[in-house]
C-alpha cells in the first residue's frame, strides 16, 4: 500500500507541515492505520477510502492516536489526488462531519487546496483550566493580549486559543510536555492554538501537539479554521474577511495559511494553502 508524503501550506518542501497520505486505505484496520502512522512519524497521516465519484471516508492518525479532523493532511490529500486525477472538488466524510476540499493548479505548477470546515463553535475556558493551561505553558496572565480573550474553539477539532501580547512571548515556547499532555488528554483538546496578532488581519501562530507525540505543528489547518470561527463569533474581525496566518517560522519550516471568514454566522470557514510532494 502506497504512502505518499506531502508538505502542506507551503510550495517549498523545506516548509509547511509534512503529512502522510494513503489514497486508498480500503480494508485497513484501525490498528494497521495506527501502526502505519507511527511508522511515518508525521503529526498526521490521512487514510482515504473511496466511496463514489470524488467521495471518500477519511481517518486521520497521529503517531499516537486518532484525531477527528486534520486540516494539513486534508490539504495534502487533496493535492496528492489532484496530481494523479486532476484538480476539482472532493467530498470528505470525516469523524467531525462532511468537509469539502477543492484544488487548483497555479500558473507555476503549484497545487493549492481550499477546505471548507464544518460549522465552527466557540465556548469559554474555565478559570481553572486557563490556570492549568498557562501553568503548563509557563505563561502568566501578564503574557496575554487582553483584546483577544482565551476561548476553546472548534472547526473539526477542539483547540484552546490563547493570544500572546508580544511576538517575543510567542517565539519563546518552552512548555511542560507532561503537564500539557495530561491536561489536553483530559479535555480532548487536539492542539493549543497560540497566536500573536501582528495587525488587524495578520496573525502568527504556534501549535503544541503533545498528545499526538509531536512537540509542535508547523502548520495547523484545523486550528486556523477554529481561529476563523472565533474571530467571527467574538466580533474581532468584520466579515467577510481574509486573515493570513504565519506558522512554523520559529521551527524553521515556514508555512502560510489563508483563512476566508464568511459573514453568515454558522457557516464553515475556508482555509487555503499550497502543498508539495516530498521526495
Amino acid at each position: 500500500m502506497e504512502i505518499l508524503r506531502y508538505a502542506a501550506f507551503s510550495a517549498d518542501p523545506a516548509g509547511g507541515n509534512p503529512a502522510g497520505v494513503v489514497l486508498d486505505a480500503t480494508g485497513l484496520s484501525d490498528a494497521e492505520m495506527q501502526r502505519m502512522a507511527a511508522e511515518v512519524g508525521y503529526s498526521e497521516t490521512a487514510f482515504l477510502v473511496p466511496g463514489g465519484d470524488r467521495q471518500f471516508k477519511v481517518r486521520y492518525f497521529s503517531p499516537k492516536a486518532e484525531v477527528p479532523f486534520c486540516g494539513h493532511a486534508t490539504i495534502a490529500s487533496a493535492a496528492a489526488y489532484a496530481e494523479r486525477h486532476g484538480p476539482g472538488v472532493l467530498h470528505l466524510d470525516t469523524r467531525a462531519g462532511l468537509v469539502e476540499v477543492s484544488t487548483t493548479v497555479q500558473a507555476g505548477g503549484t497545487t493549492t487546496a481550499t477546505l471548507i470546515s464544518v460549522e465552527p463553535q466557540t465556548k469559554p475556558v474555565s478559570a481553572s483550566d486557563l490556570a492549568a493551561l498557562l501553568g503548563a505553558l509557563r505563561w502568566t496572565l501578564d503574557d496575554l493580549d487582553a483584546t483577544l480573550p482565551p476561548r476553546i474553539a472548534f472547526a473539526g477539532a477542539w483547540h484552546p486559543i490563547v493570544a500572546a501580547g508580544s511576538r517575543h512571548r510567542l517565539a519563546n515556547l518552552d512548555y511542560d510536555m507532561a503537564a500539557l499532555t495530561s491536561l489536553m488528554s483530559q479535555r480532548d483538546w487536539t492542539t493549543i492554538d497560540l497566536v500573536y496578532r501582528e495587525s488587524a488581519l495578520v496573525f502568527h501562530a504556534r501549535n503544541p501537539f503533545p498528545p499526538g507525540g509531536v512537540v509542535e505543528d508547523p502548520a495547523t489547518g484545523a486550528a486556523a479554521a477554529a481561529l476563523g470561527g472565533y474571530l467571527r463569533e467574538l466580533g474581532l474581525v468584520a466579515p467577510p474577511a481574509t486573515v493570513t496566518v504565519h506558522q512554523g517560522q520559529d521551527m524553521g519550516r515556514p508555512s502560510l495559511l489563508t483563512i476566508e471568514i464568511p459573514a453568515q454566522s454558522g457557516t464553515g470557514i475556508a482555509v487555503t494553502g499550497a502543498a508539495v510532494a516530498l521526495s
